[in-house]
C-alpha cells in the first residue's frame, strides 16, 4: 500500500471545509474606466463562480472518499486471499515433505 495513501485518507475529510471557507470574496473596487455597475456585476459573477467551484470540489472529495473506501476494502479482500493462498502452500509443503520422509523411511 503506497505511503502517502493513509495521509490523503485523513486530509479528505478536510477539504470540503477549506474549500467552504476560502470562497474569495471579490470586494474590493479599483479606480479605472469601468463603471461601479459593471464592476458589481462582475463582482457578483466571479463570486458565483467561486461558490459553483467551491460545490464542485465537495462533490471530488466526496467521491474521492468514497472511492478511496472501496479500494481499501478491496485491498483488504486480496490480503485476506493472499494470506489464505499462503496457508494453502505451507500445508501443500508440509505434505510435501512428510510424503518425502515416508518414501524415505521406507
Amino acid at each position: 500500500m503506497p505511503v502517502w495513501l493513509p495521509a490523503l485518507k485523513v486530509i479528505l475529510p478536510y477539504v470540503a471545509t477549506v474549500a467552504t471557507a476560502a470562497i474569495p470574496a471579490f470586494t474590493q473596487r479599483r479606480e479605472g474606466d469601468k463603471s461601479i455597475e459593471l464592476m458589481a456585476q462582475q463582482i457578483a459573477e466571479l463570486q458565483q463562480a467561486a461558490g459553483h467551484n467551491a460545490e464542485s470540489v465537495k462533490v471530488l472529495a466526496d467521491q474521492m472518499q468514497k472511492a478511496l473506501e472501496v479500494i481499501e476494502l478491496a485491498g483488504e479482500n486480496n490480503l485476506r486471499g493472499l494470506r489464505r493462498a499462503h496457508l494453502f502452500s505451507a500445508a501443500s509443503f508440509a505434505m510435501g515433505l512428510a510424503a518425502l520422509l515416508v518414501a524415505l523411511l521406507r
